[in-house]
């Protein structure tokens, strides 16, 4: 269920609210009974949690990355070919 802000026009009294996002939004302020208006909200940001997301995290081949081992092993096969 979505959080909505309502800001009062009147005394300014500013709340969330959990709603549905088909119920209907409030009009009447809790504290002076004054008209509310509902704020669109930037939303949330990405948030990472756990482990990972580091260069550490992922695996390499001797101190190489893939493609540098990869171009390795093709040398030291066409070296082989060559002096057979």
């Amino acid at each position: 269920m979505p959080t909505y802000t309502y800001v009062c026009k009147s005394c300014g009294h500013k709340y969330d609210k959990f709603q549905t996002i088909t119920s209907q939004p409030d009009t009447i302020c809790p504290e002076c009974e004054g008209t509310v208006e509902r704020v669109i909200g930037g939303g949330v940001g990405i948030v990472f949690k756990g482990s990972g997301f580091y260069i550490t995290d992922y695996k390499r081949n001797n101190g190489n990355s893939a493609k540098e081992g990869n171009s390795e092993t093709k040398k030291e096969k066409s070296e082989s070919k060559a002096s057979a």
